[in-house]
């Protein structure tokens, strides 16, 4: 096969899956469903949609932010203004083609303010070292407190205590053996996973030699915050929804953020996860899909109408280059 076949293919396969899962959700759903769902879009209270835009975009701006503090130790340091229009496009690039964002985005900061490539893509890496760390985190925290309902929802799925405990030792184990193995080995492919991991560890370490470091700390809460927060903010949108905690809701949020880095932004598939998630503490499908397709729509539509004006404006406003 071809790279340009490969290529193809990385960027047709999400997008035809997410357009499959949009059809499958529609051919799964009744007539009657498919009424109350779009019943409760239209009837959402628009105060705390409102409110979920809002966390999204500071959280935008904080990410713009918190990249000047990755570029500073390098001798860059861009105008906000030119960041954050940057980061928007680099989202809205990735609605239509998978990680073309992160390239853009390195590309970007080249042409309007002269850091070069390899050095904005590496600091683009760096971040994302950082926001893997932070969703493994909340994974861990989300698992810590609600393993009670999380262990009940697999033996109810047909797995018994012993053998979600069995899978988990042969998951850790087998993560060990295949550590082991690669740290040993020498063939190919081992050497650019090790190439890669020592990559991820310096680039988590060059954080803790910056010199604001803490602030960065602050923007990378208030990021991670701020995207728990919009999501937890949508909940009141569904009568259903109201009671459930923000510990029952990290589970869905969790699920949703897994959604995303399968499809296109998590086109199709977020709203079904969602919906499968809150589906564990009780929350009706119509309720939970209406919740996942209120999230998604409002978020995306903040991300094409702010990436495309992102796209014009840039350009305009640095009309010297």
């Amino acid at each position: 096969m071809t790279i340009s076949i490969k290529k193809s293919l990385k960027t047709i396969l999400p997008i035809a899956l997410g357009v499959f899962l949009v059809w499958y959700w529609y051919d799964s759903t009744s007539e009657a469903d498919r009424e109350q769902i779009i019943y409760h879009i239209k009837e959402a209270d628009m105060f705390w949609v409102g409110l979920s835009l809002l966390l999204g975009v500071i959280a935008y701006v904080a990410r713009a932010i918190r990249w000047n503090y990755l570029l500073k130790p390098l001798g860059y340091q861009p105008k906000l203004s030119n960041n954050l229009l940057i980061i928007l496009i680099s989202y809205f690039a990735n609605l239509g083609i998978p990680r073309s964002g992160e390239i853009l985005r390195a590309t970007a900061l080249t042409t309007y303010e002269s850091v070069p490539f390899e050095k904005g893509f590496g600091t683009i890496v760096t971040e994302r070292v950082i926001d893997l760390i932070m969703l493994l985190t909340i994974i861990s925290t989300t698992l810590i407190l609600q393993t009670e309902i999380i262990v009940e929802f697999l033996q109810n799925r047909g797995f018994n205590y012993k053998s979600i405990l069995l899978m988990l030792f042969l998951g850790i184990l087998g993560a060990l053996i295949f550590f082991l193995f690669i740290k040993k080995s020498s063939t190919g492919i081992a050497v650019k996973i090790k190439k890669f991991v020592k990559g991820l560890l310096d680039g988590v370490l060059s954080i803790f030699k910056m010199k604001n470091k803490w602030a960065f700390a602050f923007f990378t809460l208030l990021i991670w915050g701020c995207y728990i927060g919009m999501f937890v903010v949508i909940k009141y949108t569904v009568a259903e929804t109201v009671p459930l905690t923000i510990s029952q809701l990290l589970v869905a949020f969790v699920a949703g953020a897994f959604a995303i880095t399968t499809t296109n932004g998590g086109v199709g598939l977020y709203p079904i996860a969602v919906s499968k998630a809150l589906a564990i503490f009780g929350v009706s499908s119509v309720s939970g899909d209406a919740f996942g397709w209120i999230m998604w729509i409002s978020q995306t539509v903040v991300v094409v109408v702010f990436g495309a004006i992102s796209f014009l404006l840039l350009p305009l406003l640095n009309r010297n280059r």
